[in-house]
């Protein structure tokens, strides 16, 4: 009589260990798989990570060709490199006369510490190419016209922001290739000493000095720049870049989800049988975010034919995204260990000292001029960008790729005309020098305005103004404008990354630099 108990017991164990990952399903999701529109909509509402979704998706969204996941992918960069990042600052110490070392610790010793810090570096670069290309993408799509014109610019601040988290990042390893990359950022942080210092004023007004100041806290890279890097990195731009993405999520929702044709209805052809008009008319309804910004939605009252839930199609394009993202760092991590040169010594300077790729086009321009070259140059390109959308309200190809005036042809074109004038303006200043070696004598004020930067600058702006008025259209002057801007910024990041060696000096091969 005792046996058929424990033979009951063991047979409820066996079931009980079969039913594991059904029972693990149910008590994650208390109402089991959402299976119609109903059970759809509610998990959506009740879920933290989705409710930033609306309830159903445009099918004209879900196709690739309309963003490429290049946003989630952004997003899934981040996350790795948070992920990776805490488990790094487990052994990681923010002092100088140990960084070097703990890092060496976590390359050499740590169990598959190198895998991660290898995947925490690539997973950031990731991070900045895909925000780049996001960005491009908004632009070639006109994504940026009303009702989005508030997060284009909450987009700008998110690029700022990436790139702040990885130029502070950059430091943390202390060694010379970190440190000489840093010390080449203050500077170009003090590019406005060259305007004071021609004007006489750097005594008593210098801001060049200031800004230098309140990026290193001292005159140079040391111990309370070490610091303050690591807190901007560690703490407050990441807390800030999460802030930014979820106000930048919930508007990309108010504001009618992405962007998409006017007659992108028509161009998909018949309505799928689980998409159906789920309210007609209804009335317009304010919303608003802890009273920062408010507006009235254009969703509520435009009948969502052509929609589908968005629990499951959003949701697992965007997790096979975020797998793809990963397997993508995983697979770079494995085949590129991340750069661990020599321990930081300021009485030896690298040369050529680089700074970060995404810098190199403005290193390239501040050998010229370096107000022009890191304050000017970069000050007149975020200012255009910012007034894109308030400038350019032209409705006529939105949601299309190039579209508007002249459209892909013109953009073409575009093309071969930033390149061209870049690589002429590059090529006259290697082989012919610029006005200092034609006129030693010259004054400096010159050489601010009159540099290959700013003659690029004044190419691209006339070609511009150009397109305005061949073609009637702010839009044609703007696809031109910002294609030139992103060509010119690839041919010198690729000059100053691959051409240019000891002193700066132009190489066609560091197999041709000199020994030393």
């Amino acid at each position: 009589m005792s046996r058929t108990p424990s033979r009951s017991a063991l047979h409820r164990f066996l079931r009980n260990l079969r039913e594991i990952p059904e029972h693990f399903r149910t008590s994650a999701a208390r109402g089991g798989l959402p299976s119609t529109d109903r059970t759809r909509s509610t998990f959506v509402f009740g879920n933290v990570f989705l409710h930033l979704h609306a309830v159903r998706a445009h099918r004209w969204s879900l196709r690739w060709s309309t963003t490429w996941g290049l946003g989630v992918t952004a997003m899934a960069a981040f996350l790795i490199t948070l992920v990776t990042g805490v488990l790094l600052m487990l052994y990681y110490k923010p002092y100088p006369d140990v960084a070097y070392l703990s890092i060496k610790d976590i390359h050499f010793v740590v169990p598959t510490g190198r895998f991660i810090r290898n995947i925490h570096r690539w997973a950031a670069n990731v991070m900045v190419v895909a925000v780049l290309l996001h960005m491009a993408r908004t632009f070639y799509t006109a994504a940026y016209r009303a009702p989005r014109e508030f997060n284009w610019l909450i987009g700008m601040a998110l690029l700022v922001t990436t790139l702040g988290l990885s130029f502070t990042g950059y430091l943390l390893p202390w060694d010379q290739l970190a440190y000489w990359a840093i010390t080449i950022g203050a500077n170009i942080a003090s590019a406005p000493r060259e305007v004071t210092d021609a004007l006489g004023m750097t005594e008593f007004f210098d801001p060049g000095g200031l800004q230098k100041l309140l990026l290193l806290g001292s005159d140079q890279v040391g111990e309370e720049a070490l610091i303050r890097f690591y807190l901007l990195h560690v703490m407050v731009l990441p807390l800030v870049l999460a802030g930014l993405a979820a106000v930048h999520f919930w508007r990309i929702r108010k504001d009618g989800g992405l962007v998409r044709p006017a007659d992108a209805d028509r161009r998909l052809g018949p309505t799928p049988p689980d998409t159906y008009p789920v309210f007609t008319e209804a009335p317009t309804k304010t919303y608003h975010l802890a009273a920062i910004v408010s507006g009235r939605t254009p969703a509520v009252g435009d009948g969502p034919e052509q929609t589908v839930p968005s629990m499951p199609h959003l949701f697992y394009a965007e997790a096979g995204v975020f797998m793809l993202t990963t397997l993508v760092c995983l697979a770079l991590a494995l085949v590129a260990d991340a750069p661990l040169k020599e321990l930081a010594n300021p009485a030896v300077p690298e040369n050529p000292a680089k700074a970060p790729w995404y810098f190199l086009g403005l290193q390239e321009l501040v050998s010229y001029s370096a107000f022009m070259g890191g304050i000017g140059i970069p000050t007149i390109v975020m200012l255009g960008l910012g007034l894109i959308p308030y400038l350019d309200r032209e409705d006529t190809g939105t949601g299309e790729w190039f579209g508007g005036p002249g459209g892909w042809r013109l953009t073409l074109q575009a093309v071969v005309v930033g390149f061209g004038a870049a690589l002429l303006v590059e090529a006259a200043a290697i082989r012919f020098g610029w006005l200092r070696e034609w006129f030693p004598a010259i004054p400096q004020l010159v050489i601010t305005a009159v540099n290959p930067g700013t003659l690029l600058t004044a190419i691209y702006g006339g070609y511009s103004v150009w397109l305005v008025r061949r073609y009637d259209s702010t839009r044609a002057g703007a696809l031109g404008l910002f294609t030139c801007f992103l060509c010119g910024f690839i041919l010198l990041t690729v000059i100053g990354t691959y051409f240019r060696g000891p002193n700066w000096t132009f190489y066609w091969s560091p197999a041709d630099w000199p020994v030393h």
